[in-house]
């Protein structure tokens, strides 16, 4: 079968398509034939050798932690899943992914992929939609009519995360440029901060209960970006480069989020698709041999909304 893989850490350039085995399913696993896979940043942190440490991987490795696609093929002992099935899955960082035209994935880790969209689309849904609940629910503990300010909401985890905390019954204070204020006002955001016309902790006129922070600021925004937080309150950040900061004086809490796979929560979201309640956007389809181009944007901040990848050759 196809797969691009990269042999060697390094620039987009380390990115090739290769003619790999077909994988063969182990126990408890299923192999999916790939519709889709989708582009995320930490892809490209961990294509240029900067996960090393906590995601330690053997080489050559087959990006792409998102898949959406059919099962093909059963291992041993899986009866939760039949030959047919369409699913989507968030694959173990340090594991062969899905840009690829094959994988294998453990069969607890997959959902049924929603319905009401093309597969190939789904596969934008994982890994973004699993870190907006988990920053939401899990960590962030929100609660209807509570206040929330989600700082990089036009990106593809603030778009889940506006529309999810909006569904909760939260007070949503979404940041956006001029070009995306429409994009999260349909979202569901009830107030929008233009985070290119200056300081958006100025720019907040109440206190917020939470704080999700989405975008790459410097320390001293997000230090700033804390005051508007209440005492009580909570500050989630995906951003794990940098602390999320804590205030015990104030009992505010800094939570940095590590997304992790939950075959629950992403059969929650699809099921939440599939009743009109959640959007799934895409902004581009490419095919997989497109890839080093899809990583030369994003590391070039070019890149704009959620790219999926599909397994084929050609557009």
């Amino acid at each position: 079968m196809k797969a691009i893989r990269f042999h060697e850490y390094g620039d987009p350039e380390v990115l090739r398509l290769d003619e790999v085995d077909l994988p063969q399913p182990g126990t408890g696993q299923v192999r999916v034939r790939v519709a889709a896979t989708s582009f995320n940043g930490v892809d490209g942190n961990i294509r240029a050798g900067r996960m090393q440490g906590p995601m330690p991987m053997a080489l050559p490795h087959v990006p792409g932690l998102d898949v959406a696609g059919t099962v093909d093929a059963l291992g041993e002992g899986v009866e939760t899943l039949a030959v047919g099935d369409r699913v989507i899955g968030f694959l173990p960082f340090g594991d062969d992914g899905a840009t690829a035209e094959y994988v294998v994935a453990a069969a607890d880790g997959l959902a049924a992929a929603p319905t009401s969209i093309p597969l190939a689309d789904a596969a934008a849904l994982p890994v973004v939609g699993l870190t907006a609940w988990q920053a939401l629910f899990e960590h962030g503990d929100l609660q209807a009519g509570q206040r929330i300010l989600v700082n990089g909401a036009s990106g593809a985890v603030g778009g889940y995360a506006v529309q999810l905390a909006k569904a909760a019954g939260a007070h949503v204070i979404a940041t956006a440029s001029p070009r995306t204020r429409g994009q999260v006002e349909k979202q569901g955001a009830d107030e929008v901060v233009d985070h290119t016309s200056g300081d958006v902790s100025t720019s907040v006129r109440e206190p917020v209960d939470a704080l999700l922070n989405l975008a790459p600021v410097s320390p001293d925004q997000l230090s700033a970006l804390a005051g508007v937080v209440r005492d009580g309150g909570v500050i989630v950040n995906t951003t794990v480069w940098m602390p999320a900061p804590s205030d015990e004086s104030r009992g505010v809490r800094g939570i940095d989020l590590y997304v992790r796979s939950d075959a629950t929560q992403l059969a929650e979201l699809a099921a939440r698709v599939d009743r009109g309640e959640l959007t799934v956007d895409i902004a581009e389809r490419v095919p997989m041999t497109d890839l080093a181009s899809v990583h030369t944007r994003a590391a070039d901040g070019t890149l704009g909304g959620k790219v999926i990848v599909l397994p084929t050759l050609d557009r």
